[in-house]
């Protein structure tokens, strides 16, 4: 039944893509930059345990929380990133960014290393990485961009598009 209701299609749909593989047509950027930023402040928190004077048991369960959720932020940026160079970064966009598979790549590596041990210089590269990226998506929408600080910690710069 089904293929009788597909096959009354044939020829008569055009190509179509999206994030969702549904042709919404919706990508931003915006939310790899967020995840990225995110991991970071998941890597300050933990960072910043010693100093709050917590027992043992305290200590533990808030690092085991934000390891969690530290790694599960890393991974979403992974995934995300694969939508979008995946899914959007293809086709006469690559021609004026032929870096575009680089700068995924990086944003994989930055954000496994993340995931992979606790030095914040990783978090400011995933960040950093990501805002490359973001840079590159917009250039390919024709929006440009501009550089603002986030205005929650850790405070650090992110592209968005200036519209």
């Amino acid at each position: 039944m089904l293929h009788n209701l597909v096959s009354k299609f044939d020829n008569k749909i055009e190509g179509a893509s999206a994030h969702c593989d549904i042709p919404c047509g919706i990508y931003d950027a915006r939310i790899v930059t967020y995840y990225a930023v995110s991991t970071l402040r998941q890597m300050d928190i933990l960072l910043g345990l010693k100093d709050k004077g917590l027992s043992d048991t305290a200590f533990a369960m808030q690092a085991a929380r934000n390891t969690a959720k530290k790694e599960e932020m890393a991974e979403n940026t992974k995934h995300q990133t694969r939508i979008i160079w995946g899914d959007f970064m293809k086709g006469d966009k690559l021609e004026k960014h032929p870096n575009a598979h680089e700068l995924a790549h990086n944003i994989m590596l930055a954000a496994s290393a993340c995931k992979q041990d606790l030095h914040r210089e990783d978090g400011v590269k995933l960040v950093d990485a990501c805002n490359e990226f973001a840079e590159v998506f917009w250039d390919m929408k024709g929006i440009k961009t501009k550089k603002v600080v986030c205005p929650y910690e850790p405070k650090v710069e992110v592209v968005e598009p200036d519209l």
